[in-house]
């Protein structure tokens, strides 16, 4: 359906071409074109209905075609001086068929037909000037191309072109309108995509801001549990150390307090950028997470091996989670004897880290709890390798490697 600025330049259009067809049809009355032209209100009335039908061009596309047509018809037989507006009616009459109705097997035949009426309205007219004797008298017909042949071959050469120029163009514009609604929908498209890319996206995040809240809540209430039942433990005979094991409790609890507000502040903006949002732990963190697990009560050691490349955020980040975690294991089962051994190795081709602990009581199978899951889809994200299991000497070793980013290596360096 057509809208209300289409429907309203048509309009326009009709009452501009209607007062140019009025100034065309007195120019044509004046010059004497036809030796008997028709009188002057026949011609503003041929005009009328030819220029009043083309206002509803696009609402009755093939029907105004028709009228046009008929209208154009009537006004040669009665010897109407205006000519040329009728010709541009007609015109934009098959034209619009071409470039409007949806049907395109109907478009093209009801043009057909349309054209094939005018051509055979056209033939007989020009067999009727052919065997009119007054016009024989004053051509002369001398030749294989007399002026007579010329003068019909002409007609029709320009008919011709004319005709085949209203449908081509009629089809080429409806092609342009076709290949316009296809980018139509697929910009929506596209942007309905690049919506429920950006939802899966917060959704992913908060997916993983959530695994961090589990990561860091277990290894501080862990640190808080330890730390709590040493301070028991000496409270009687030792209040110093009580005071320092209370002061390392209330210290990670502060600490917990401050990431658990700022991740669930993260989770309370209404449009955060959240695959931007940086991570406050990396592997300039390990030093300090290897003091607090000593703070603890469970002796790691903690070694750097090789030359040290820069790595992605993100890679730093994953490492540091997974020697969290594995350090937050050995303290919960590991036993009160255990030790723990860092290392973090910057091979040719990617950094790993090694977290290796001597606790007699086993692990629990790594299917049970979130932890080593969580670990397992940390380092399956940036396309890492993860091993971890019992040792044959005792205790537990977590293993995972991650490649590097090859655009944060720098030069010289080579995966």
């Amino acid at each position: 359906m057509p809208t209300r600025a289409e429907i309203r330049f048509d309009r326009v259009l009709a009452a501009v071409l209607f007062v140019c067809a009025l100034l065309s049809l007195a120019l044509y009355q004046q010059m004497g074109v036809f030796a008997h032209p028709a009188p002057l209100w026949v011609g503003v009335i041929t005009s009328l209905c030819l220029c009043t039908a083309l206002a509803w061009r696009r609402s009755y596309p093939v029907l105004v075609m028709f009228v046009a047509g008929a209208v154009f018809v009537v006004a040669a037989l009665l010897s109407v001086s205006e000519q040329l507006l009728a010709n541009v009616v007609l015109f934009l009459s098959i034209y619009t068929v071409g470039a409007i109705v949806e049907n395109r097997d109907r478009a093209r035949l009801m043009r057909m037909i349309m054209i094939a009426g005018m051509f055979v309205f056209l033939v007989v007219g020009l067999f009727i000037q052919a065997t009119n004797p007054h016009l024989i008298s004053r051509i002369p017909q001398v030749g294989a191309l007399s002026p007579l042949v010329a003068f019909m071959l002409a007609q029709i050469l320009i008919n011709v072109l004319y005709f085949a120029g209203a449908y081509m163009m009629g089809e080429i514009a409806y092609r342009v309108r076709l290949r316009e609604r296809q980018l139509r929908a697929l910009t929506t498209e596209l942007e309905l995509e690049r919506a429920r890319g950006a939802r899966q996206a917060v959704a992913l995040e908060r997916v993983r801001i959530a695994r961090e809240l589990h990561d860091m809540v277990a290894h501080h209430v862990s640190l808080m549990g330890v730390q709590a039942g040493a301070a028991r433990i000496v409270l009687d005979r030792d209040p110093d150390a009580a005071r320092t094991a209370l002061h390392q409790v209330e210290t990670s609890a502060r600490l917990a307090i401050s990431e658990l507000r700022g991740l669930l502040g993260t989770l309370r903006e209404a449009d955060p950028s959240l695959e931007d949002a940086p991570s406050t732990v990396s592997l300039s963190g390990l030093p300090a997470l290897i003091h607090a697990s000593e703070d603890a009560g469970l002796p790691t050691r903690f070694e750097i091996q090789g030359t040290e490349v820069p790595v992605s955020s993100l890679t730093g980040f994953t490492l540091f989670r997974v020697a969290q975690e594995s350090l937050t294991n050995a303290r919960k089962h590991g036993g009160q004897a255990a030790t723990a051994d860092v290392r973090l190795r910057y091979l040719s081709d990617g950094v790993e880290l090694e977290i290796a602990n001597t606790g007699a009581m086993p692990i629990p199978h790594p299917q049970s709890g979130h932890g080593q899951l969580g670990m397992r889809e940390r380092i399956a994200a940036v396309e890492g390798r993860l091993e971890y299991g019992p040792r044959t000497r005792g205790g537990y070793l977590v293993r995972a490697f991650v490649p590097y980013d090859l655009t944060a290596l720098p030069e010289g360096v080579t995966r």
